[in-house]
């Protein structure tokens, strides 16, 4: 039985005009995730950073890298007017 794929509940102009940037918790500290449209065409929140976690009695330095990516929101279909969408308007060249 094949798995159904599952789809995004929004549209690519209600996720621009409508999400907010994420509070994300990391070792008890306060991190934000921006608001972000990747490069694949997937809608989500990014967040980058550096912080320092314990291992044992000993600090150590660690890179942040995360990603919130709404699932289905690759297949949206891309929003008329959107950025990079360098077609001109209908009837003009």
């Amino acid at each position: 039985m094949a798995i159904q794929k599952t789809t995004c509940s929004i549209t690519r102009a209600q996720f621009r005009e409508h999400a907010q940037p994420v509070e994300v918790v990391i070792n008890g500290i306060p991190m934000t995730a921006d608001v972000k449209e990747f490069s694949t065409g997937s809608l989500g929140w990014y967040l980058t950073g550096k912080t320092s976690l314990k291992v044992g009695e000993k600090s150590v330095s660690v890179q942040i890298g995360m990603n919130l990516t709404i699932v289905g929101s690759k297949d949206l279909p891309p929003d008329a007017g959107a950025a990079g969408d360098d077609a001109p308007p209908s009837g003009e060249t």
